[in-house]
């Protein structure tokens, strides 16, 4: 059996090279380092799989975030509504705006923010909800639409986990993941289902003048150069980057595919099994859930124990995430009751990600699941 890996992107480039470095010897011979040819064609491939107007490249996926909330222009004191159950760099821009982030529990069989505490959580003060798509399967759009709606408020896709995934509504429409509210972000960190071979990000918007005020905050504020029309970064998608997302984006529906089949493999040999709980798919179908991650949950107080066994056996795991945001330091604040985040505060004890990508095999599976079943039943 070949040695098994969380993610295996060397196994996943073997599979692409030639594509890959043609890309990159491309972006050599023409020096086009930043905003080059690749750069402009990757964004419009991107708009075109996706469905939607703008497609902005970044720098990387915290980035796109910040610039996503820079550009709806919201200010120091605004509330935002997120999720406490997912990677700091959601909140961490809340905060380096100087905006108010208000945390609030997931819901337990999707660990996607629960609709019902958000609208709990708003206030006058509240101008936005950043719905986490976490793992690969979409929120529920359809009730945080409804709530954005009722309220006038943005919402702010954070879709850095779910490229490639669809969402059904009750009517039966069809978007992809980071099309349904007013602006989206995503990484192409290399883990990611659509990942680059260093940072890179990108902003999905369908509203035209926020693309327009977007693309000129990403570059230092200028639509022409020297004239700082807005404040701005410096945050750019580099050439070389865009050409190795270029050679992956047409595969990305064959990986997320894979990564169905892997997740539904997982899932089959842990059927009958009472103390671990699998992945739930809300909307079934062949992009509903892509699998950034699988994440089981154990029930029986062996999470951490489990943990250990399979790094000693060789099986690499992650445990996402081991710490709430709301019990972290820097986003401690007296505004939170513990009473309100009883999901997270299981999910933590509970949450174990196994290895999820694109070459995994059915040797590898088997091994793995039989590691599990045999610890926790013993």
């Amino acid at each position: 059996m070949k040695k098994i890996q969380m993610v295996d992107l060397k196994g996943q480039y073997e599979g692409i090279k030639e594509q890959v470095n043609t890309s990159i010897a491309e972006v050599l011979d023409s020096s086009a380092f930043i905003n080059g040819p690749h750069v402009h064609s990757f964004q419009k491939e991107l708009e075109d799989y996706l469905g939607v107007k703008h497609v902005i490249p970044c720098a990387n996926g915290t980035d796109a975030l910040q610039i996503c909330m820079m550009g709806l222009g919201l200010e120091p004191g605004d509330e935002v509504i997120t999720a406490d159950f997912t990677f700091a760099a959601t909140v961490e821009v809340i905060a380096l705006l100087n905006l108010t982030p208000v945390l609030v529990d997931v819901e337990p069989d999707t660990f996607n923010i629960d609709p019902k505490a958000i609208e709990k959580a708003i206030t006058p003060k509240t101008k936005a909800i950043v719905p986490v798509h976490l793992f690969g399967q979409c929120a529920n759009m359809d009730a945080i639409m409804e709530l954005a709606e009722k309220h006038n408020l943005f919402v702010i896709e954070d879709n850095a986990q779910a490229i490639g995934a669809t969402h059904t509504f009750q009517n039966g429409k069809k978007q992809k993941a980071g099309t349904i509210g007013h602006v989206a972000s995503t990484s192409f960190f290399p883990s990611k289902n659509l990942g680059c071979y260093g940072d890179g990000g990108a902003i999905f918007t369908n509203d035209d003048d926020l693309a327009h005020t977007i693309r000129g905050i990403v570059n230092h504020g200028m639509y022409t150069r020297y004239h700082h029309d807005v404040v701005g970064v410096n945050s750019r998608l580099d050439s070389i980057q865009a050409g190795v997302l270029r050679a992956k984006l047409p595969n990305l529906d064959s990986y997320n595919k894979k990564r169905r089949e892997a997740a539904k493999k997982y899932s089959k040999a842990f059927e009958g099994q009472p103390n671990i709980v699998v992945p739930k798919i809300l909307q079934e179908g062949p992009e509903g859930h892509v699998f950034h991650q699988y994440t089981l949950c154990i029930l029986n107080e062996k999470r951490d124990n489990l943990v250990q066994h399979l790094n000693d056996n060789g099986v690499p795991c992650g445990v996402y995430y081991p710490i709430p945001l709301h019990l972290q330091k820097a986003y401690t604040d007296e505004r939170y009751d513990e009473a309100d985040f009883p999901v997270t505060n299981q999910l933590i004890k509970e949450v174990i990600s196994l290895p999820m990508h694109t070459e995994l095999d059915d040797e590898q599976i088997e091994f793995i699941t039989n590691l599990i079943i045999d610890f926790i039943n013993n």
